[in-house]
C-alpha cells in the first residue's frame, strides 16, 4: 500500500474490529485470498468476531505474515493456514481432500481471491487463460470438491466478483481466449462465468436440498493489491490507474480497502433467506459505499446461461460437481 492508503487502512481497521459486533458469524470460515489487502480485512473481521478461520494460501511467507497482522487486532484469533494455488487444478483437489480429512463442516465459504488483467496472455498449469482458471475453474472446482462438508455445514457461500462483470459476457466460443485475447475483457468474462456458476449452485441447492445458500458481491473500486504490482503474473510497476484511485478513495468518491471487504461481509453474515443476491456498494454506478443488495446485471440473469456454465466448469476441471 502506498503510505496514505496504509493509514487509512489502519485507522479503518480499528473502528471495524473495536465496534460492537454487527455480524453474525458462523463456526469455520473457509477465505481465498485473504492474506492482503481487501481479504486480509475481510479476514481480520471475522477473526476478531469469533469465526474459525482457515486461509488457503499460495505463498506461505504472506500467510504467515496475515496471521501476525490479523492477530495484532485480535490476539485470540483461532486462524490457520492451508496450502492453496488456485491455477492448479492438482492443488485445488489436494486442499478439498486435506480439508474433507479434517471432517469439519463449513459454515462460510468467501471465494475472495482473484488476478486481474496480466499485461500478456498467460495460463495456469492446466492451460487454461490464467484469470478464467483461476478466477472461476479454480474456486469452482474447490467449491465441488468442498461440496459435503458445505452441505453438512448448510453453507452461506459468497463469490466475490467485480464491477467489471457488470459490462461484456462470456466468451463461450472462445473461452481461453486463444482466438483473440484483451485483458480486461477477459477479465470481466472469468467474473461473469464465476458469478452464473454461483447462482447456479444456490438453484441447484435449492431444487436438491443441499442446504446450501450462494450470493455474489462485488467490492467497487477501490485502491487494492489487484491494482498492485504483482512480479507473479509479469507486472513490475502498479497499474497507472492506482494513483488516481488512491487520490478519490481519500477523497471518499471511491471506496477503500476496508470497505470494499465489506459487500463479502455482508453477502457472507446477513442472517436469514439470502441466496442468490447479490451486494455490493451502494453509491452511484456501485462505485463505493456502504454495501446493498443491488440488481444483477444482465449478463448474469440468464438461468440457461448458468446451467451451461456449471456444465462446462464439470466437463473442464473433472471436479465432482453434480450434474442433477
Amino acid at each position: 500500500m502506498l503510505g496514505a492508503d496504509l493509514f487509512t487502512w489502519k485507522k479503518e481497521q480499528a473502528i471495524v474490529v473495536r465496534r460492537p459486533n454487527d455480524i453474525t458469524v458462523p463456526k469455520r470460515v473457509v477465505l481465498t485470498g485473504g492474506s492482503d489487502g481487501m481479504g486480509l480485512s475481510i479476514a481480520t473481521r471475522l477473526a476478531a468476531a469469533g469465526a474459525e478461520l482457515v486461509l488457503p494460501v499460495r505463498n506461505p511467507k504472506k500467510g504467515e505474515a496475515a496471521l501476525a497482522a490479523i492477530r495484532v487486532w485480535a490476539p485470540q484469533a483461532d486462524v490457520s493456514l492451508r496450502s492453496l494455488d488456485l491455477s492448479s487444478l492438482e492443488s485445488v483437489a489436494s486442499l478439498g481432500a486435506t480439508l474433507r480429512e479434517e471432517g469439519k463442516p463449513i459454515d462460510v465459504f468467501i471465494g475472495n481471491a482473484g488476478v486481474m488483467n496480466p499485461p500478456v496472455r498467460q495460463t495456469t498449469v492446466d492451460g487454461f487463460e490464467l484469470q478464467f482458471g483461476t478466477n472461476h475453474l479454480g474456486h469452482a472446482a474447490l467449491i465441488g470438491h468442498l461440496l459435503p462438508l458445505l452441505q453438512e455445514g448448510r453453507a452461506r457461500v459468497t463469490l466475490q466478483l467485480s464491477i467489471a462483470a457488470n459490462r461484456g459476457a462470456v466468451n463461450w466460443d472462445d473461452l481461453n481466449g486463444e482466438r483473440s485475447y484483451d485483458g480486461m475483457a477477459a477479465y470481466s468474462h472469468s467474473k461473469i462465468a464465476y458469478g452464473l456458476f454461483g447462482l447456479e449452485l444456490d438453484r441447484r441447492s435449492k431444487a436438491e436440498g443441499w442446504g446450501i445458500t450462494a450470493n455474489l458481491s462485488h467490492p467497487g473500486v477501490a485502491p487494492t493489491n489487484l491494482l498492485a504490482a504483482r512480479p507473479e503474473i509479469g507486472r513490475v510497476d502498479a497499474v497507472p490507474a492506482r494513483r488516481l484511485i488512491s487520490a478519490l478513495s481519500r477523497l471518499g468518491i471511491l471506496g477503500t480497502v476496508v470497505s470494499a471487504g465489506q459487500s463479502a461481509l455482508m453477502a457472507a453474515t446477513t442472517p436469514g433467506e439470502q441466496g442468490g443476491k447479490l451486494f455490493a456498494p451502494r453509491g452511484i454506478g456501485g462505485l463505493g459505499g456502504f454495501p446493498v443488495e443491488r440488481k444483477l446485471s444482465s449478463s448474469l440473469r440468464s438461468p440457461g446461461d448458468g446451467r451451461r456454465i456449471w456444465e462446462l466448469t464439470r466437463e473442464l476441471t473433472k471436479a465432482p460437481l453434480p450434474l442433477t
